[in-house]
C-alpha cells in the first residue's frame, strides 16, 4: 500500500510541475502568439505591452517546476522538498485567484493542494 501511494504522490507532483513547464512556456514563448493569447485572454496590444512582465512570470513558473522536479529525484528527504515547492505553487495560487482570476486557484492551487495531500498521506501509511 505503501509503495502506491508514493508511487501516485509522485505522480501528482510531477503533474505539476509539467502544469507549470507548460505555463512557463506560455507566459514566456507564446504570450504574444495566438495559443498565448487565447489561453490568458489577451488582446494583442496588451501581450506586446506585458510580453517583459509575463516572461518574468514564466521564468517563476520554471523555478516552481525545476524544485518539485528536484524532489522527485532526490534520493533522501524528497518529501520535505517536496512539501516546500508544492506549499509555494499553493501560495501563489491564492494570490492569483485573488488579485488576477479566480480560475487559477483552480488550474494552479487545487492540483498542487492535492498532489500535498497525497504527499502527506504516502508519508503516514
Amino acid at each position: 500500500m505503501l509503495v502506491v501511494m508514493k508511487k501516485i504522490a509522485n505522480a501528482l507532483v510531477a503533474l505539476v510541475a509539467l502544469e507549470h513547464l507548460y505555463i512557463l512556456v506560455l507566459e514566456m514563448f507564446l504570450w504574444t502568439k495566438p495559443a498565448g493569447m487565447r489561453a490568458f485572454g489577451l488582446t494583442p496590444e496588451f501581450a506586446e505591452q506585458t510580453a517583459v512582465l509575463a516572461m518574468n512570470q514564466g521564468l517563476y513558473n520554471g523555478f516552481l517546476a525545476a524544485g518539485l522536479i528536484w524532489g522527485l529525484f532526490r534520493k533522501h528527504d524528497r518529501v520535505p522538498v517536496q512539501v516546500f515547492f508544492l506549499a509555494c505553487v499553493i501560495a501563489a495560487g491564492i494570490f492569483g485567484g485573488l488579485t488576477a482570476q479566480i480560475s487559477i486557484l483552480y488550474i494552479q492551487a487545487l492540483p498542487a493542494a492535492i498532489a500535498l495531500a497525497a504527499v502527506l498521506l504516502a508519508r503516514r501509511v
